[in-house]
């Protein structure tokens, strides 16, 4: 006999999918997927065929990926770049609410009742709404004033609208399409086409704005630049003046000067060079005795060339009269004295020109001195002058600074005046949304599809959710897996048969146990008595105690059942009946009894007078009275243990009918003085948790508890739970039975 406390393993493969366990699910679970999944499909049918046919229009925008340029100028608000993320991004400004109240006024949707729900007459479902949001918000818009009331009624009309209109974009392309859906297909095309032409209106809207606000920015600061050249300007001349600083070519007076003489010094020092390199060839010349006619300045003095060509025409007549006179001849002496003043003239001539020569190196000399001296006053005049220049160079540069930047906004001024009128938008419309001829919804087939599919969901989901909160005991395995204890049988049900549903009859197990002793009901008591014949290993199973978690559970007929089936066997067997409140199993055989087990444990009576037998079985029956509750704790008393020990020694089999454990304490006092103790439980309907609990009780008292049986087991439908099931095999073994 297996501890209840000791839970047995789960096979290995229970982590797997068991394909078998899966049917047999589905199997004895199919009218509920059947009975869900056709009222789940019937609803689908049902909002299809009421549902009101909408129309949807499509139009579509494409963002301009090639920019047309007229001028080669740069936009104030430039066009959309084309990539992806800019795609979105105008996706996302199509649906703004921004441009569905630019629709809203455009078509005046506030006038339309399939969009104001104000317009529209209340009825039906409508009116049970609108009573539903009266309840849950007293006062609602009527607590408004009229300005709230229509501001209200206003942005419903607009999320009314947003929930119509789609904005998607057409796969990985540039083109955005508009889609808008309406009870009316003229009102979906106008909306659809009222999208679009707003979207482009808003882009150059934007456009213009951006345009307008830069020329006038533009404008003010354009005339603050100007102030500001003006000022930094007057500036630069003002100092300029002031500091003596005049231009002279790009460079100031003083820097002028300081060039012009450097330059006029270089050139008189290099006279000077020329003056005296000269001076010293002529007099090196004279001093080492070289002719005159040799001297370059001698030769190149035109008194020089006169004298030497007078001396040369003397020299011809001397000659000459030399040939005919004597050198006393008055004529010779006359031409001697004649060349002899020509020479005398020309070595004057010699000496004035070097003469003249050293003057001229006396005044180049002096030049230069003059020059020097008037050089170093100017480089004086410019060092005084570099501090100012310094300052000076600071008000320029800020001066020019301040223009650059003049001259640059002043031309980005004019660039947008001329741009202001070629402003174009970053998209356009390549189809325009055309009235639709067929209605997009309801979809009838894709709807009576989906119908189906959701019909099997949700039948599965209804499975599923029946399957966790049936938490009853089914078949063999469920008792042993889940109890740890062992399954003795499964009790079937008696069926009344169809009309006897709805006539309420009912089948007496007890008598049903007589009239049918070959049937499979009372081959499943024969099977419990088999049991507890074969439990007693060491000693014989004579007291068995019949009890159960909750009333209801089938212990009292099992009880009975089980002693008819045991004293028919030839057995001698005693029914005990230990529920003092309840009193079943009296009331089953012996109801008009007088005395009972409570007169013979207050020793009022004596055993033997109060056990009743039935004739056609040969049962024994030791009844209760009346429905009573006493204080005194009759069960755990020594005339207690006296009557059990008289009734072993007396019957083969004492089965005591106790009530359910959970509920009566006694019950648990006569199972520790029982042999083995039987519990019943319900089939599908007695909670496990229940059972697990009951059975904890039976051994916090050292019961030995024999083991389950499942009572009132429909063996049809436990077939349905698999072949571990007994009920599996029901048809197959039951012509062992007659019905």
């Amino acid at each position: 006999m297996a501890d209840a406390t000791t839970q047995p393993h789960a096979p290995a493969s229970e982590d797997l999918i068991d394909l078998r366990e899966l049917l047999s699910i589905f199997r004895r679970r199919f009218w509920s997927l059947f009975a869900a999944g056709c009222l789940t499909f019937l609803a689908v049918v049902l909002f299809t065929l009421q549902a009101t046919p909408k129309y949807t229009a499509t139009a579509d925008v494409v963002l301009n990926v090639r920019q047309s340029q007229v001028v080669d100028i740069e936009a104030v608000l430039s066009g959309a770049p084309p990539d992806s993320a800019m795609v979105d991004t105008e996706v996302e400004v199509l649906r703004s609410r921004s441009l569905a109240e630019i629709v809203v006024n455009e078509l005046n949707l506030v006038a339309v009742p399939e969009f104001n729900a104000s317009l529209r007459e209340s009825g039906g479902v409508s009116s049970l709404l609108d009573g539903l949001k009266s309840v849950l918000r007293p006062g609602g818009d009527n607590a408004l004033s009229e300005d709230e009331r229509a501001a209200r009624e206003y942005d419903r009309v607009i999320n009314a609208l947003m929930e119509v209109r789609t904005i998607r974009r057409a796969g990985l392309t540039y083109v955005i399409e508009i889609s808008a859906t309406s009870e009316t297909p003229s009102l979906a095309r106008d909306i659809a086409n009222a999208y679009a032409e707003a979207y482009l209106l808003t882009q150059l809207e934007a456009k213009f704005e951006a345009t307008e606000r830069a020329n006038e920015w533009l404008n003010e600061r354009v005339e603050t630049l100007r102030e500001e050249v003006r000022v930094r300007e007057e500036a630069v001349a003002r100092y300029r003046d002031e500091a003596g600083l005049i231009d002279a070519e790009g460079a100031t007076v003083a820097e002028q000067q300081v060039t012009d003489l450097n330059s006029q010094l270089a050139i008189q020092r290099a006279g000077l060079s020329e003056a005296r390199a000269r001076l010293d060839t002529v007099r090196s010349q004279i001093q080492r005795g070289v002719a005159a006619d040799t001297i370059a300045e001698v030769l190149s003095s035109e008194v020089i060339r006169e004298l030497r060509r007078q001396q040369a025409e003397v020299a011809r007549r001397l000659a000459d009269l030399s040939g005919r006179y004597g050198p006393r001849h008055p004529q010779i002496l006359t031409v001697n004295r004649e060349l002899t003043d020509i020479n005398s003239q020309i070595d004057a001539e010699i000496t004035r020109i070097v003469a003249s020569l050293e003057n001229e190196v006396s005044v180049a000399a002096q030049r230069v001195r003059s020059l020097e001296g008037s050089l170093v006053q100017a480089r004086s005049e410019l060092s005084e002058n570099n501090s100012a220049i310094v300052r000076l160079r600071e008000l320029e540069r800020e001066a020019d600074a301040s223009r650059a930047l003049f001259e640059s906004f002043l031309n980005r001024f004019r660039q947008t005046n001329e741009t202001e009128g070629l402003t174009e938008a970053d998209a356009r419309i390549v189809a325009r949304a055309s009235t639709p001829i067929s209605p997009s919804s309801p979809r009838v087939m894709l709807n009576l599809a989906l119908g189906i599919v959701l019909a099997g969901v949700v039948g599965v989901g209804v499975i599923f959710v029946l399957e966790m909160l049936d938490n009853g005991l089914h078949t063999e395995t469920d008792v042993e897996r889940q109890l740890g204890l062992p399954h003795i049988v499964s009790v079937p049900r008696l069926k009344t048969g169809f009309m006897g549903r709805f006539s309420g009859e009912s089948v007496d197990p007890g008598t049903y146990v007589l009239d049918k002793p070959l049937s499979s009901f009372a081959e499943s008591f024969r099977t419990i008595r088999s049991a507890i014949r074969l439990s007693g290993v060491d000693q014989d199973t004579k007291v068995v105690a019949v009890t159960s978690a909750l009333p209801g559970d089938g212990k009292t007929t099992t009880s009975l059942c089980l002693g008819r089936v045991s004293a028919l066997a030839g057995s001698k067997t005693i029914v005990v009946d230990c529920d003092l409140r309840r009193r079943l199993l009296t009331h089953a055989i012996c109801e008009d009894a007088e005395q009972g087990l409570l007169e013979v444990l207050s020793g009022q009576a004596v055993l033997e007078d109060v056990i009743q037998v039935e004739e056609k079985t040969g049962l024994a029956i030791l009844p209760v009275i009346t429905p009573t509750f006493t204080p005194r704790d009759m069960f755990d008393s020594a005339a207690f243990n006296a009557i059990l020990s008289q009734l072993r020694d007396t019957y083969d089999l004492v089965v005591v009918d106790t009530a359910p454990v959970l509920a009566v304490a006694d019950t648990r006092v006569i199972a520790s003085r029982a042999d083995a103790v039987l519990l019943a439980a319900k089939w599908k309907k007695t909670p496990t948790g229940v059972v697990r609990r009951a059975i904890s009780e039976l051994h916090s008292v050292r019961a030995k508890v024999m083991g389950v049986v499942l009572n009132n087991v429909d063996m049809e439908a436990q077939a349905r739970y698999g072949y571990d099931a007994s009920g599996y095999y029901y048809n197959s073994y039951r012509k062992y039975y007659s019905e």
